[in-house]
């Protein structure tokens, strides 16, 4: 298929190059022109607006940080909507608020009629990398139809969850669940390490019970051994969060332990630590109590 790739990131660029390395024909624009260097080096055709990138492709996919850069990209000057042609599909992989998802979805529909999956991905940059990510897909049924072979291409889990929006829905769930998790393996080890017990042989115990999880293997690792480099940076944790607590706000939705998460991540953003992994709330805790 022709196909157009916008936002070339960490997992951006390893999510192209399966689509391309699958036999696809892609078109590809970045806002920095040497992150599109490895697609072209591997066949990627570059071009120089957004609007071009729809005029080659009969399917674009965005993966960008937010909500704003998607709005942008699409309907700014020179944006997809410019170049794309009726009957043309706009996959946003991006993590944004379910409402602009829709609004985008039913804008597109009605300027362009072209149709829009939001499909936003869990799993980071190793699953984008292995081609393992779970796919959440708001949208139409026959829309995501048409374009499973190429979301099968990028992930091992892929599940239509509703309509316009249910995807990013879906994925702020995700983001709740997951970084809640990280913030209790934060408290746990803080406090065995306060009780003058190996912050490493509590982990090990955690791990063989009902409290073993993925969370506390890989987050409870790098905070066991202080490797507080950015896996996922936790800037974007936080501004994941300012989507749940807004969406629970339109809502009228009580998150009591989510809001008390989301003042952590607010915490670790001033203290200047938003370029560093998510396990740096183990450090927001030290700070607190004047142990840095």
């Amino acid at each position: 298929m022709r196909l157009g790739f916008i936002g070339l990131g960490v997992m951006g660029r390893p999510m192209a190059l399966h689509l391309l390395r699958a036999g696809h024909e892609l078109a590809v624009w970045a806002r920095r022109p040497a992150s599109c260097q490895p697609l072209l080096d591997a066949g990627a055709t570059g071009v120089a607006t957004p609007a071009d990138v729809a005029r080659r492709a009969d399917v674009v996919f965005t993966m960008l940080t937010a909500g704003v850069d998607v709005q942008q990209v699409t309907f700014g000057p020179d944006g997809l909507a410019a170049g794309f042609a009726a009957h043309s599909v706009l996959i946003d992989m991006s993590t944004i608020a379910p409402q602009l998802a829709r609004t985008l979805a039913q804008d597109l529909l009605a300027r362009c009629a072209v149709e829009m999956l939001d499909a936003p991905v869990s799993g980071g940059a190793q699953g984008a990398i292995a081609a393992t990510l779970a796919i959440m897909v708001g949208g139409k049924a026959t829309v995501l139809e048409r374009v499973r072979p190429l979301l099968e291409v990028l992930g091992r889990t892929l599940v239509h969850v509703g309509e316009h929006g249910a995807g990013q829905v879906a994925k702020a769930c995700n983001q709740m669940l997951m970084v809640a998790a990280i913030q209790a393996v934060a408290e746990a080890l803080h406090l065995s390490r306060a009780a003058g017990v190996a912050p490493a042989g509590v982990r090990q115990a955690l791990a063989g019970g009902s409290a073993g999880s993925r969370v506390l293997d890989v987050m409870g690792g790098r905070m066991v051994d202080r490797d507080f480099v950015a896996g996922v940076e936790a800037r974007l944790h936080h501004k994941d969060y300012a989507i749940v607590i807004g969406e629970a706000h339109r809502l009228g939705v009580p998150l009591p332990v989510s809001t008390q998460v989301g003042q952590q991540l607010n915490a670790l953003m001033a203290m200047g630590w938003g370029q560093n992994d998510t396990a740096t709330l183990l450090r927001v805790l030290e700070a607190m109590e004047g142990a840095v």
